[in-house]
């Protein structure tokens, strides 16, 4: 079978690979789709300090079962399936206590076990140990399924945000995830969802595909100061920084009305990981921030749920289907903003 196997930055080889075979524990499936992310694109350039080379990566998987171990119950041949990303391990007092994304202990398919860019995948029992195999409901297609994976980590984002019936709502990120935002904040209820972002093509892109009430480039205007004219002056109840920007997270704090909530989703760059917050605004304007880092099984399920019910629509943000073969376009088309969501058929 051919994989795209990660060896060190900027070295991802296609290669052939033997087809593998599960274990009493585990289940083979068919790869019907592993959709790309930023993620991919940095591992590509740096590499990932949890990732043991070489590795076939690919984190984002649908697909079909094709083999079951001896000792799995509840699987057959042709189930569709989707597969988590982040696995905890389900025992520690994090995951006993209902805290998995933060998990001291996760591990990762396509960083400890072998990814979806590839023909078959052997899903390890440290998935199947957390009800980490996920079938796909009625009526979705595997590539749908594929996006549950970054739909669960908005959910999860969301939920700690509280983002719910009302609330006015900014974006600040027009790629996929962001437009994954835009959806679900509909989905949970917010009165107005505001997309900022300061490359005027992939925000026009973005916009078109989830028309939030607002779409502000950053590189025309001062989005605070827009922001605030879209609210008489109050700002909005909750802002989700989707980008890799600290200035996306100072200027989050100047968009926040009073008592609003500020999801820092997006983590920044390794080497300059700090900003210059004015905790007076946290202060007196009772403002509350909160982190947001992957998703559990549970935020997995539902976001498959939000799929299939047509409450979070995601065929159309898939813009482009590419062979493994085409995997180092795939991950340009990611890098430069070309794309809003490409998915590998492998």
């Amino acid at each position: 079978m051919r994989v795209a196997r990660f060896y060190a930055p900027g070295d991802l080889r296609l290669e052939d690979a033997p087809e593998p075979s599960p274990g009493a524990d585990e289940v083979k499936i068919r790869v019907h789709n592993c959709s790309t992310c930023g993620t991919d694109v940095k591992i590509f350039n740096h590499g990932h300090q949890n990732l043991d080379p070489p590795r076939v990566i690919g984190h984002e998987i649908a697909g079909e079962v094709v083999e079951v171990g001896a000792d799995v119950p509840g699987w057959a041949p042709g189930d569709g399936v989707q597969v988590i990303a982040a696995v905890p391990c389900g025992t520690c007092p994090d995951c006993t206590r209902g805290r998995m994304p933060v998990c001291p202990n996760q591990t990762s398919v396509g960083y400890q076990y072998e990814g979806g860019f590839a023909e078959y995948l052997i899903v390890p029992r440290q998935v199947l140990a957390v009800d980490g195999l996920n079938r796909i409901p009625d009526g979705v297609t595997y590539a749908e399924a594929s996006v549950a994976e970054p739909l669960a980590c908005v959910l999860n984002g969301q939920e700690l945000a509280g983002v719910g019936e009302g609330d006015d709502v900014v974006v600040v990120g027009a790629g996929p995830i962001g437009c994954l935002h835009v959806r679900l904040a509909r989905a949970r209820g917010a009165k107005r969802v505001f997309l900022v972002e300061l490359n005027r093509s992939r925000l026009d892109m973005s916009a078109e595909k989830v028309h939030p009430d607002a779409a502000i480039c950053g590189a025309e205007v001062n989005a605070v100061d827009e922001v605030l004219k879209l609210t008489d002056g109050r700002g909005v109840d909750v802002v989700i920084t989707a980008a890799a920007s600290g200035a996306a997270q100072e200027d989050a704090l100047l968009m926040a009305a009073r008592s609003g909530r500020i999801s820092f989703f997006g983590g920044l760059p390794k080497d300059k990981p700090t900003i210059t917050l004015d905790s007076n605004l946290v202060h007196y304007r009772e403002l509350t921030i909160v982190g947001a880092n992957g998703s559990s099984p549970a935020h997995n399920k539902k976001a498959l749920e939000l799929i299939a019910s047509g409450q979070v629509p995601v065929k159309d943000l898939i813009t482009h289907r590419l062979p493994v073969a085409e995997i180092h376009d795939a991950i340009e088309l990611v890098r430069s903003g070309g794309a809003i969501k490409v998915t590998i058929e492998p």
